[in-house]
Parts: structure tokens; sequence; C-alpha cells
């Protein structure tokens, strides 16, 4: 069976800015989804992230300074259960889907390497983080030409998926994964391959998107532009403490 009919889990962080190497983890969802589409086990956490939620932030994932401080869990055992769970998830086999991978997994490393925790690949006993789904990377390659917006929102109105509410941690981690499967079942090349092919092919993938934006950048005058090309998780020595 291709893997888009086999078990996946969705991820999805929400945050306090939109740098994963500064921001922090606001709430988080993992979940998953069999193989005929159905939800299954959910976690779902609230973190006082330890610092201020500017206001531009709380205002797309609705939760305050003060509530995050007032209901959330320490940040340090948020960011190591997240973890725990999907490293879990990878020694089984099973891919992890998060909607711009690259900005998710790059968070939780910087929280992880901010807290003293072990990095995602130690808990893989040093092996790298996989396989990973990113339905944005995915859907940029295989539909490079389409014009619009490829944030969640427009990407499942592409694909006929409902968003039942934009910015909810669980509802964004439910998408993603409704929207892989999508793209799955309209791409049959992206069907065809297993989950680390796939793997694979978005690392390079991601890596040609990014120099064709960084040289688009240059061209337009920024000459010293330059745009990160690893994927699923970017280098983390500079995260803020």
């Amino acid at each position: 069976m291709a893997w888009h009919g086999e078990p996946l889990v969705g991820f999805d962080l929400e945050t306090t800015g939109t740098d994963p190497l500064e921001a922090r983890i606001v709430t988080a969802s993992i979940i998953e989804v069999s193989g005929g589409g159905q939800v299954g086990s959910r976690r779902d956490w609230l973190a006082d992230p330890g610092v201020p939620i500017p206001e531009e932030a709380s205002a797309i994932h609705g939760i305050s300074t003060e509530r995050a401080a007032a209901e959330g869990r320490p940040a340090r055992e948020v960011a190591d259960e997240i973890a725990k769970i999907l490293a879990a998830y990878w020694e089984d086999g099973v891919p992890v889907v998060a909607y711009n991978a690259s900005f998710d997994l790059t968070l939780l490393a910087a929280e992880l390497r901010r807290h003293g925790l072990p990095s995602l690949e130690e808990r893989l006993g040093g092996t790298a983080i996989g396989p990973v789904v990113d339905p944005y990377t995915i859907d940029r390659a295989v539909d490079r030409y389409r014009r619009g917006k490829r944030n969640l929102e427009a990407v499942c109105g592409e694909y006929g998926v409902v968003l039942e509410a934009a910015h909810e941690a669980a509802a964004d981690a439910l998408a993603a994964v409704r929207v892989a499967i999508a793209i799955a079942e309209r791409h049959p090349q992206v069907a065809a391959l297993n989950p680390a092919e796939l793997h694979e092919r978005q690392i390079g993938w991601y890596r040609a998107w990014a120099e064709n934006f960084q040289d688009f950048l240059r061209r337009k005058g920024d000459a010293e532009a330059v745009v990160d090309s690893t994927w699923p998780l970017r280098e983390t020595v500079a995260a803020a403490t």
C-alpha cells in the first residue's frame, strides 16, 4: 500500500514569533490518522513560553501571555514530551506530517537545545530524523507554477480539504495530513515513492526552491540575501537562551 494509505502523524506548533531559532512554543498538537483517514489518538499542549507573547502572535492563535503563564506547563516539559513522542513514531517508521516542517522542527530543536535536553537526533541514537512529510514543500515542487498563496489555508482550498480552525494546532496538524494525502492522490509520482524516498526528494526540492528564491532576491537588489536551504531541520547552534 502507498504511504498515504498507511498511518500518519500530524504535528503542529503555534508560537511566539516567526523566527524558529528565537520563537518559543505556545501550543502544540500531535494527532494520529489511520490508513483509512480516521482520526486516532491526539495529544495537545499549552506551554508557558517564559517570555511575553507579542500581541500580533496572540491575535493569530488566541493565546495571551497571561493565559499561557496561568494555564501553561513549563516549556521544558512540553518540548521534552513532544520530542519523545515524535522520536517514538520515527522509531516505528511512522511518517510525521508537518506543514512547513523546517519551521516547526527547527523551533522544537531550538527549544530542546535552549533547555539542555537531548536533541531529536540523540533520541534516535544519533541518526537523522524522519521520515517527514511536508505538504508545503511537496506542493511547491509538484505544482511549481500555480498562482496564489501557499499558506495552509490556501493549499487546503486548492486540494478540497476542510480546515476547521486555522492557527489552532490540532486543526492545522490534521489539515496537514489530509493535504498530504490529497497531494498524493492527485500526483501519482508522489504516491509512488516510499516514505524514505519521499523524505530524500523533499531535501532536494527544498534546496532547489531556496536556491531559486535566493537568486531572485539578489536579482531584485538584495546582494547579500541568504535563504537557508536545509530541510527538515536547520542548525540550532544560534538558538537564543
